[in-house]
């Protein structure tokens, strides 16, 4: 599978135009799949080679080496095959069967967030065990799961009973697959991670993905994504490749539940009014729930050209309304699903010291809530919009040490209606500075706002790799903005934190 650094809208398609922008929900603000904003294929085994570019946010940043640069075989885009040794390579079609490899990582992350009220908000766990292995030359399997404990909620009491329950403790299964490779031909079967798109930061072309955005879009990116049940296959001809998706059922965004920091966003209500929230509803598994896609690509003269079409039940919800008058005024909300189809086009393309990226995708169907309540004969508070998203960036390499990478992106909503939030054309921009000191100490800032209001994001952090396969971190995650801005109602939210790694 073709692994390459990527970005989500501010919207379901599309990350960082609704990422700085106002979205109808939490899941409307990011680009309609929530995505996140740091990208990764899968957890390193080890941490990065010291003369490697690994992204302050764990393992989320591309390396040096071009994006465009051809793929030396079908392995090497076949996600997550590093097991593979110089022998088995060697052995081209025999038989041979390799024992288990076993990878994984344990993370202790500290969150403290000092607006008041003050508090502990993150004191979380992870351990994440994979092991891998192959059945002969052509048939490879994979087998990864994880368990997530934060101890803030046995330790502190600040949040609601219904999330303590919901983040306290978490079994997940990771990538859980059977390759099969005939020919040009290379088949997945199971839980995976699809990863479609080019950006470095933001989530735009990635739209087979769901995430886990309990903590907003804070984790790296390889917690951050929540694997897709899938059959996938795969052909490989020159430097022509096509894959082929179908998701029979599918994983959704993990919103959290109410009182949770960063959950979900719906627009506050009436005066003398109150909030109740019901269950989310997920769609049935039926044949017509499944999701589909295909993607195409192409490297042409250093042109790194990809075209796909995906339907599916959008992993991110929206937040459907009805308003209750007697015997008390609530608005009560809803979490659901429905379906969109997404167009999109990637491409890249290395000239030495700057890699240039874009990605654009149209979005038809997308839900955004009405943040008008004048009208409460709504019948559910919802419209919906087609969208179209794009994003450039330009990443630079010449500055010894030194990475920075600049993207201008923004999301146009076809034919808006006057009663959402985001305006017809949301526009932003986002920064990255990233410089090692050494071979063991890493800086970096990343930037992301609005160029429509003062809304915005910044994260600096320091990582330091004090022994091998160690490495610890701190930094600094700050929120501004108005109440409806995408980064805005997360103003009383900034937080300090550390973490601590190790793997294996």
């Amino acid at each position: 599978m073709k692994v390459r650094p990527s970005l989500r809208m501010i919207g379901r398609a599309v990350l960082l135009a609704s990422l700085s922008v106002p979205a109808a929900s939490a899941a409307d603000a990011l680009p309609k799949s929530r995505a996140a904003l740091f990208a990764d294929d899968e957890p390193a085994a080890t941490p990065a080679a010291e003369d490697s570019r690994e992204a302050l946010f764990g393992d989320d940043l591309p390396a040096r080496q071009p994006a465009a640069e051809p793929p030396r075989s079908r392995d090497s885009l076949f996600a997550g095959d590093d097991l593979q040794s110089s022998a088995v390579a060697a052995a081209g079609t025999a038989a041979i069967a390799s024992p288990p490899a076993l990878k994984g990582f344990f993370q202790n992350r500290m969150a403290y967030t000092w607006p008041n009220p003050s508090h502990w908000s993150e004191m979380m766990n992870h351990f994440d065990l994979s092991a891998q292995g192959r059945l002969s030359s052509n048939v490879k399997w994979k087998l990864g799961a994880r368990v997530d404990y934060d101890a803030v909620y046995s330790l502190t009491s600040f949040y609601p009973q219904s999330v303590e329950n919901d983040q306290r403790f978490n079994f997940l299964l990771r990538e859980n697959y059977l390759d099969i490779s005939a020919d040009n031909w290379d088949f997945r079967l199971g839980r995976q991670q699809i990863v479609w798109g080019e950006m470095v930061g933001l989530f735009f072309g990635d739209v087979v993905s769901a995430k886990d955005v309990r903590h907003f879009v804070l984790p790296e990116f390889e917690i951050l994504r929540i694997p897709q049940w899938a059959a996938r296959a795969e052909y490989f001809k020159d430097d022509f490749h096509a894959e082929f998706i179908w998701i029979p059922l599918a994983s959704y965004d993990n919103i959290g539940k109410p009182g949770a920091q960063f959950f979900a966003y719906t627009p506050p209500p009436p005066p003398g009014f109150q909030t109740v929230f019901l269950n989310e509803r997920f769609p049935s598994s039926s044949l017509s729930n499944t999701n589909y896609g295909l993607r195409l690509s192409v490297l042409r003269d250093g042109w790194d050209v990809a075209a796909f079409a995906y339907s599916s039940m959008s992993a991110a919800p929206t937040f459907y309304r009805q308003v209750i008058d007697n015997p008390q005024p609530t608005v009560v909300y809803e979490a659901r699903h429905k379906r969109i189809d997404q167009f999109g086009t990637t491409l890249a393309k290395d000239f030495g010291s700057v890699v240039l990226k874009a990605e654009a995708v149209y979005t038809r169907g997308r839900g955004f809530e009405l943040n008008n309540f004048s009208s409460l004969s709504d019948a559910d508070g919802v419209v919906e919009q087609n969208v179209l998203g794009w994003v450039v960036g330009l990443d630079y390499n010449e500055i010894a040490d030194t990475r920075i990478n600049v993207q201008l992106f923004q999301q146009h909503i076809f034919d808006r209606d006057p009663g959402i939030i985001p305006e017809t054309n949301e526009n932003g921009y986002s920064l990255l500075v990233n410089h090692k000191f050494g071979d063991k100490v890493e800086a970096q800032a990343l930037w992301i706002s609005s160029l429509n209001r003062s809304d915005w994001m910044l994260r600096p952090r320091v990582s330091w790799n004090f022994e091998k396969n160690w490495r610890a971190a701190v930094g600094v995650d700050i929120f501004h903005g108005p109440p409806l801005g995408y980064f805005g109602r997360y103003d009383a939210n900034d937080r300090v934190y550390t973490e601590v790694r190790y793997s294996f």
